[in-house]
């Protein structure tokens, strides 16, 4: 079943929110086009497309428990 890119940008912002809360990203937000998300990791801002964003921001809350 594929994933609406609203939903999965619904997916991507709670996941940066759970990291932004834990101190494991310094900044998110939505990226400069529609299909990207910015993530801002130790003071450098990434922009990402949101499948990449969700699966670096499972796995870098995952690696910190």
């Amino acid at each position: 079943m594929a994933v609406t890119k609203t939903a999965l940008r619904d997916q991507v912002h709670k996941l940066a929110e759970e990291a932004f809360h834990r101190n494991l990203i310094s900044g998110y937000g939505d990226g400069e086009y529609g299909d990207e998300y910015q993530i801002v990791l130790e003071g450098k801002p990434r922009h990402l497309p949101l499948t990449h964003a969700r699966l670096f921001l499972t796995n870098l809350i995952r690696q910190s428990h």
